[in-house]
């Protein structure tokens, strides 16, 4: 009786593991295009904002300023005309008495319709611009092509002693300014760390306890910590800095003792997946040896 009791019982809790089962198999498939995304966005949405748009507001304000023709003073044959002739050269009258020429006006006219024209000349050229000149498709691909030639000229010009000597200058200028010299140096520690000609190459990868004892975390030593720490505790010191998943960009700098720190023997892309998969893609390396080697026998267990 008992038997039959605990078979309805028993057929539920096997449906709710195949259902859990199914739902981690799912998140699996579904998380890495996911993550992907979200990163693609991060680093299109960071270009937009910090690059593209900066670049376009200053072509936008260099062409409205090139190319603005905006009369003040243009005689009219009474009050009710909108357009005067100048030297057969149509002109356009504004809401506040002033003159662009009528070509203009009429273009805008036509893409956004009189109830939200303008009212200045300025604003009107601007948007002239964007209609005819700053067009997306045409705009961002080029103002990115121009930021990796201007990049590219950049680095082939400090490569040479004359662009050596000048950036020494420049940065010997930033240096004397109280506070924007510890934001530079901050800024161009990173930079050389992570564009240096070796890249990662002396870098040591390491696992420490984090953030307590027996939770073991992945980093990157940045550095042998402090000299006042060190000399504190009168041992050796490592400055780490522990990356966050999905995004090993972000994380938090630690200063812990040497020897409570364990090397790992991986790269740092094969330590990037780690962190970027939430630690789903171990390492190949070590994939292999888990799958080949016996079954670990912890001393607990030999007894």
């Amino acid at each position: 009786m008992n038997d039959r009791q605990n078979l309805p019982q028993t057929s539920r809790n096997r449906g709710r593991a195949a259902f859990r089962a199914a739902v981690i198999r799912g998140l699996g498939a579904f998380l890495p295009p996911l993550l992907t995304v979200l990163i693609l966005i991060w680093v299109i949405n960071t270009t937009k904002s910090y690059i593209i748009e900066p670049l376009t507001y200053a072509a936008r304000e260099g062409l409205v300023w090139t190319m603005s023709d905006i009369r003040y003073d243009l005689p009219l044959a009474n009050a009710t005309d909108q357009t005067v002739d100048v030297n057969g050269y149509g002109y356009r009258r504004l809401h506040n008495d002033t003159f662009i020429p009528a070509h203009i006006y009429d273009r805008v006219q036509k893409s956004i319709g009189s109830d939200t024209m303008p009212s200045n000349g300025e604003e009107l050229y601007r948007r002239y611009v964007e209609l005819t000149v700053l067009r997306p498709y045409y705009a961002v691909p080029l103002f990115l092509a121009l930021f990796v030639l201007l990049l590219y000229l950049l680095g082939k010009f400090m490569s040479v002693d004359v662009g050596g000597y000048f950036v020494h200058l420049l940065e010997s200028g930033i240096r004397r300014l109280p506070l924007v010299r510890n934001v530079y140096s901050a800024a161009k520690q990173i930079s050389d760390f992570i564009f240096s000609d070796h890249e990662f190459e002396f870098t040591r990868i390491v696992a420490v306890e984090f953030p307590r004892k027996g939770t073991w975390q992945l980093g990157f030593v940045t550095g042998e910590g402090l000299p006042e720490i060190r000399s504190a505790i009168a041992e050796p010191i490592l400055t780490i800095l522990v990356p966050y998943s999905p995004l090993p960009i972000t994380g938090c700098t630690i200063t812990v003792r040497k020897s409570e720190c364990i090397d790992l023997n991986i790269t740092f892309d094969q330590a990037c997946e780690y962190i970027v998969s939430c630690g789903v893609v171990v390492p190949s390396m070590r994939l292999a040896q888990m799958h080949s080697s016996a079954p670990i026998v912890l001393p607990e267990e030999k007894r």
